[in-house]
């Protein structure tokens, strides 16, 4: 375990109790009104999701894991978590349709995408396609599960996809980018290719977070070319994790994960102001990995892995919402080790669930919430 627990990340904390994953995970609830129910299944380890132009939900897909090693051939990320095993595939894309009955159909569109799995000490956790984002028809994929330090010689990139083939070309390479050009490095907690998280399409570019070494960049996915915006340890002076984003009344938005163990209420969602080495705190939450707003009302939901413990546990995930000018109110409880959140065309919230676990293939889910109006 690792020595200095303030100086876990994303992949660090995480690794801590998810090895859990199928232990006894509370029922999903709805309060003040909000109701949830599963929505699709059979996926493995889901992450962030998104509605494309033909209405389908797409969902990227940490995938199975690796049995690859590089030990020997590059840096790797340290024990406990490391050293990583990988795979050149297993990562995956998935469209899910939903039928004029109600039910959902899950189709794998690829599972040409590098996965990686930590450490059995740390629980054998899994990283592969992170986060999907639309450019009018034209679908990006964000992958996090690649590059030498996770055992793959598949490098951590974005990817175009072409739809319906699902063939992917690379159009940015993240990992050599982090490689020559580090954030703020916590040598306790130091992941070489970057834990790729959120990514979001505004105005023809793409704009990631990675929550490692604390960066917040912009692509440019026809050139490849990535322009930093702003170095999040260099902002705060601290380790914050940031880890989800989106784009609201004409501002972006970041929240963080934070370091461990929890102490609810600590983590932040901050508004990137015009200049974009400047922030400003609007929200306070615990563990956030989804972000969301509802331009019905302005709403901010907030998607929180886990809370009322001090590490990461199974069922005790929730999602907070914020009302203009009011306080959180909690409308789901007992969601298990969540990751991402997404709001429908339908208005109703669709969740990530199991998405953050060992390689037992097919435990992931996606939930929708019909929200309270």
């Amino acid at each position: 375990m690792n020595s200095h627990p303030l100086l876990r990340s994303a992949a660090v904390a995480l690794a801590l109790a998810l090895a859990c994953v199928g232990a006894q995970a509370q029922t999903p609830t709805g309060h003040m009104g909000a109701s949830v129910a599963h929505y699709a299944g059979g996926l493995n380890n889901p992450r962030g999701l998104e509605f494309g132009p033909d209405g389908a939900m797409y969902v990227a897909e940490g995938g199975t894991g690796g049995s690859h090693s590089t030990v020997g051939r590059c840096r790797q990320v340290a024990p406990p978590i490391g050293p990583y095993m990988g795979s050149l595939t297993g990562g995956s894309v998935s469209r899910i349709q939903r039928g004029t009955g109600g039910q959902t159909s899950v189709h794998r569109l690829t599972t040409n995408i590098p996965s990686s799995t930590t450490s059995a000490d740390s629980g054998s956790l899994v990283s592969g396609a992170a986060d999907v984002a639309f450019i009018g028809n034209e679908l990006y994929v964000l992958v996090a599960g690649g590059g030498c330090s996770h055992g793959t010689t598949r490098n951590n990139v974005i990817l175009r996809m072409s739809l319906p083939s699902g063939a992917v070309t690379p159009v940015a390479n993240l990992s050599a980018y982090i490689l020559a050009n580090p954030g703020s490095v916590v040598e306790d907690d130091f992941e070489p290719d970057g834990t790729w998280y959120s990514m979001v399409a505004y105005n023809g570019a793409l704009y990631v977070v990675e929550p490692n070494q604390g960066l917040f960049i912009r692509v440019n996915p026809t050139t490849g070319a990535i322009t930093r915006l702003l170095d999040f340890g260099t902002a705060l002076g601290t380790h914050v994790v940031p880890t989800a984003l989106a784009r609201n009344n004409g501002r972006f938005y970041i929240s963080n994960l934070g370091t461990f163990p929890i102490t609810d209420g600590t983590e932040r969602v901050w508004r990137v102001l015009s200049n974009p080495t400047r922030l400003q705190a609007v929200a306070v939450g615990t563990t956030i990995l989804g972000l969301a707003f509802d331009p019905r009302d302005d709403a901010m939901y907030l998607l929180q892995m886990t809370s009322g413990a001090a590490e990461p546990t199974p069922g005790l995930g929730s999602i907070v919402r914020i009302r203009p000018g009011g306080g959180p109110q909690t409308i789901v409880t007992g969601l298990s080790l969540p990751t991402a959140l997404t709001l429908g065309p339908d208005g109703a919230l669709y969740v990530s669930n199991f998405g953050f676990g060992p390689p037992i293939p097919g435990v992931g889910e996606i939930l929708r919430v019909t929200l309270p109006h």
